[in-house]
């Protein structure tokens, strides 16, 4: 009995290391899990272009147009047919003629003679229709799969300006909460500092109760600001095409920010050609004219059909006799080779479908025309209201700027005085809530410029970072 209970001992051992190292190994990979992914903006925009849903939809609908136009050369190749029947007659009288094309579309009729009531019959044809519409058509595909890479492009870039705008959104709202934070420990000093006084009969009670009521209204600003950052952390995940609970730390801007001299004129020109949205209604148009030519060669150009067929119909019983053994033993009713040349007058009279198609098309290219002025016109206004807007944040930053050093400089006198026993540290800590709060103004005005750049950057067709590099030279500054 004892050595029983001692070998179930030894068998408990394994089990419970087991689940031990099970519970290790949860516990390693929960921690992992756990560890915020660090990403800089470029690191951030590369996640997104390689896994965003959106983009990857994008993506697959020009690989679909690639394939078309890759492929276009296939409508030269010749249509195909191929039958065959085997059928038995309830009566074969002499010089019998059976009907055969209702067994098979195009057989001739064979005549059956006498002998068996078995038949084998097949049809083989070959068509080939050429127009010169179908040349411009593989060129009309070419222009389509084209509109396909603009498409993708300007997804492309929307996706990069989001991402980017987001990131920096995010980062202001990390420095707000810190600021929120700051605000609230400063707050619960001043809730104390105010009981101390209030225990000493220094203070009234009322006062102690305002700086706890200071004290607890920045709760639900601070839970708010904080659920507006998780909310933003989640739409980011979505556009990095990751699960909306990922943890991100995101790394803050270094440096300051390069203000640049913006000529007008000259991104009025870029935007004129570069915008993706422009590109891609400049393409548009191409791809209409194309079509519109490829209908118009096909209404009013003649059509070169070139088609072949062979009827072969085996003359014995197919049972008994042997199929290939003898050539004889097939014949070829009505084979041809035939050459034609057709056109279609539908197109020449006013009134037709086809006639009013090509009306369509040109009132859908003129329409997009129209949009066209109109989208370069509105670029105009938007690349005009960007600059002044970026002007404007400019030399608010540079205020503010002014602003920050005040307040740096303040904090500074007022921590000497107090280690001088000139203030007391309530004084100290407001002075250092009022120098975060500058900074973090200055951060906003620093944030708002970037993401001005980064619009007038989308609306240019430049890339991503020419104008926030410091490295953009124009004809201005060049001058």
């Amino acid at each position: 009995m004892n050595f029983k209970n001692r070998y179930a001992g030894w068998l408990q051992i394994p089990l419970f290391l087991a689940i031990f190292l099970l519970l290790c190994a949860y516990y390693s990979h929960a921690q992992e899990a756990a560890a915020p992914m660090r990403l800089s903006p470029d690191e951030a925009v590369n996640l997104a272009i390689k896994n965003n849903l959106s983009l990857e939809t994008s993506r697959s609908s020009t690989a679909t147009k690639k394939r078309a136009s890759d492929m276009s050369w296939n409508q030269f190749l010749p249509t195909v047919d191929v039958g065959g029947a085997i059928l038995r007659l309830n009566e074969a009288p002499q010089g019998m003629t059976l009907p055969m094309s209702q067994f098979i579309p195009g057989a001739p009729d064979i005549n059956m003679g006498g002998g068996s009531q078995w038949r084998v019959a097949g049809s083989v044809s070959a068509s080939l229709n050429f127009n010169y519409a179908m040349i411009v058509e593989m060129d009309r595909l070419r222009l389509d799969y084209e509109k396909g890479l603009v498409s993708f492009e300007k997804a492309k870039a929307q996706l990069e300006r989001d991402v980017r705008k987001a990131y920096h959104n995010m980062l202001l709202l990390q420095e707000n909460i810190n600021l929120l934070r700051g605000s609230f420990e400063n707050a619960g000093r001043q809730v104390q500092m105010a009981q101390a006084n209030y225990n000493a009969g220094l203070a009234p009670e009322l006062t102690f109760l305002q700086a706890q009521v200071a004290r607890e209204n920045l709760r639900p600003v601070i839970d708010q600001a904080e659920n507006g950052l998780k909310l933003s952390m989640a739409q980011f995940a979505m556009f990095l095409g990751l699960d909306y609970n990922t943890p991100f730390e995101l790394e803050p801007v270094k440096g300051n920010t390069n203000f640049i001299s913006i000529n007008v004129a000259e991104m009025i020109s870029k935007a004129a050609s570069g915008k993706p949205d422009i590109q891609e209604l400049r393409q548009d148009i191409l791809t209409l004219n194309s079509v519109k030519k490829s209908t118009w060669y096909r209404l009013y150009t003649p059509t070169l059909s070139l088609s072949w067929t062979a009827d072969p119909s085996f003359q014995k019983d197919p049972w008994k006799d042997s199929w290939f053994g003898d050539k004889d033993n097939w014949k070829q009713q009505s084979g041809s080779f035939r050459i034609s040349v057709g056109f279609r007058l539908n197109g020449l009279i006013p009134y037709t479908s086809e006639h009013q198609g090509l009306k369509t098309l040109d009132d859908q290219i003129s329409t997009i025309n129209l949009g066209l002025t109109q989208m370069i016109r509105g670029t105009e206004i938007e690349i005009y209201n960007t600059v002044l807007a970026l002007e404007r944040t400019r030399i608010s930053a540079q205020a503010q700027a002014q602003t920050v050093s005040l307040a740096e400089q303040s904090y500074r006198l007022t921590e000497q005085a107090y280690q001088a026993g000139l203030q007391d540290y309530f004084q100290v800590q407001n002075a250092e809530q009022s120098m975060r709060q500058a900074r973090v103004q200055m951060l906003e005005q620093q944030f708002n410029y970037l993401n001005g750049l980064i619009d007038l950057e989308y609306s240019t067709g430049v890339p991503f970072g020419t104008l926030s590099s410091g490295n953009f030279s124009s004809k201005e500054n060049q001058q």
